[in-house]
Formats: C-alpha cells, sequence, structure tokens
C-alpha cells in the first residue's frame, strides 16, 4: 500500500482502492440503493467536511438508510492521515449501501476544460429523491454522454416545459443586466454546498428561468465542489464572455472563503 496511489476505506480497514470490494449481492451494486458524498481535498484538507457529513445524515434520513455519522467521521481522519496530500488525493468520496458496506476512497481530480460547453438536455426529476445524494446516478451521467456525442463537455438539464435545472453534477448560476440568479431548490435540484457558498459571497437571487431566458444571459458559470467556479462559453448554439467580470469576482470571493475556512484551526 502507498499514499502515491488511491486509498480506500472499506468498513474501517484501509486499503489500495483498488482492493477495495464489496459483495455482488449488495443492494447498492444491484440496485444503486444507497447514498455518496464527494469533498475536495486541498493539501489533504478536507474542505465543508461537517457539511457534507451533515448532507449525508439527511440523505441516510430520507432513503431510510441507517447512517452511523461518528463511524463516518472516524473513517475519514484515518484514511486522510493514511494517505496524506499529492495528486492521488485530490477528492474524497464516500459511500454507503444498503447492504451496509461504508466505503470512503480518494480520487484524483480529473482534468477539466478552461471554460465549458453546454448543451440542453430534456431531464425529468425524480421527485421520490428529493433531498437524497443517491447512487442512482445513470440519468445524470447518461445526460452527459448525450451532451458529449454532440461534442460538448456538459449538459445543462431543462425540464420537458424547458425550465433550466443544474448541470448532472454541478449547480448553475447565470447573469443578465448585472443580476446574479440561479434556479431555486424547489425545481427539484440539489442542495449543493458550493451553491450555498456562491450565495453567501454574492448577491445572487434564486429565481426560476427557461432555457430561452439563460440563452439570453450574459454570463453563465457552474458551481460545485470539484469545480469551484467553472465558466461556461456556450450553451446550444450560444456564445458568453468566459469569464465575465461577475463570475470572475464570484470566483475570487469562493476561493478566498475557501482559504479562510482551510487556515482556520
Amino acid at each position: 500500500m502507498t499514499a502515491t496511489e488511491p486509498l480506500a476505506s472499506l468498513d474501517g480497514e484501509i486499503m489500495l482502492a483498488a482492493e477495495a470490494m464489496i459483495p455482488a449481492t449488495d443492494e447498492g451494486f444491484i440496485r444503486g440503493d444507497g447514498i455518496f458524498e464527494v469533498i475536495r481535498l486541498y493539501d489533504g484538507t478536507p474542505f465543508a467536511l461537517e457539511e457534507h457529513l451533515a448532507r449525508l445524515e439527511r440523505s441516510g434520513r430520507n432513503l431510510r438508510l441507517p447512517v452511523d455519522a461518528e463511524a463516518v467521521r472516524a473513517d475519514v481522519f484515518r484514511l486522510l492521515a493514511e494517505a496524506g496530500s499529492g495528486p492521488p488525493h485530490g477528492a474524497l468520496r464516500i459511500v454507503l449501501t444498503r447492504g451496509g458496506r461504508r466505503l470512503l476512497l480518494t480520487e484524483p481530480l480529473h482534468e477539466l476544460p478552461e471554460v465549458m460547453r453546454l448543451v440542453s438536455i430534456v431531464y425529468s426529476p425524480t421527485r421520490v429523491l428529493d433531498g437524497v445524494k443517491s447512487l442512482s446516478y445513470a440519468s445524470n451521467m447518461l445526460a452527459r454522454r448525450l451532451a458529449q456525442e454532440q461534442g460538448y463537455d456538459d449538459a445543462l438539464l431543462v425540464t420537458p416545459h424547458g425550465r433550466v435545472l443544474e448541470a448532472p453534477t454541478s449547480s448553475v448560476f447565470w447573469v443578465k443586466d448585472g443580476v446574479l440568479m440561479t434556479p431555486p431548490l424547489s425545481d427539484h435540484i440539489l442542495a449543493s454546498i458550493t451553491r450555498r457558498l456562491v450565495l453567501e459571497v454574492s448577491t445572487a437571487q434564486e429565481r426560476e428561468s427557461s432555457l430561452e431566458e439563460m440563452l439570453a444571459a450574459d454570463e453563465v458559470f457552474l458551481a460545485s465542489t470539484v469545480r469551484e467556479v467553472h465558466p461556461v462559453v456556450a450553451l446550444d448554439d450560444r456564445r458568453f464572455q468566459a469569464p465575465g467580470p461577475i463570475t470572475r469576482h464570484v470566483a475570487e470571493e469562493v476561493a478566498r472563503r475557501i482559504a479562510v475556512a482551510l487556515a482556520s484551526p
């Protein structure tokens, strides 16, 4: 075992991530019945760990899946102490399955383009999973693949009635006439921790938006744990300034807030 490779903790036992296995009979594997969190690591230190653990517990309650938060927390610190820092340990994934497995693993950060090109994909949220960061992510990943098949980087999920939701693994923000906006949680989107951070450091408004309205925006960006703030240069056939002045300012404020939090004892 070496900290120069991704590591895992499976039910408290640390091993190479490539060696961590769960039984094929686990319903987390068979039915996607489980929950997860992904936490960004900065030089081996997790950002917003307690917020992620709180959301993990909320997901568990909503899915009727027991969560031993103290055991997860202990596993986090044990695993990160073993892993240290470095490229293989850019993020921490926590997975809890219906079969009772508790899996944590470090992951390298995927290389992302400097600016994103999105295409709208029709998508209907599964309302029964509101408030659950579920392992059932096939529809999100298919939306991304459909976008990539068309030559774009990712999808923008839009309801059959034309209402903008989010990207498969990111929240979306847009600027029109100097006003920063994002879809409301009532539209059945994920209560993203980075989305909340953007709301805290800006004057962003929660507002329903049609695809036509977003195509008329001046700036668009994505926000997520792994991306922080990620400028969008194109949506369908429309192009934007990327990054625009408001996107750049929000990105700087988010980065500053993260740095302050990481420097706090």
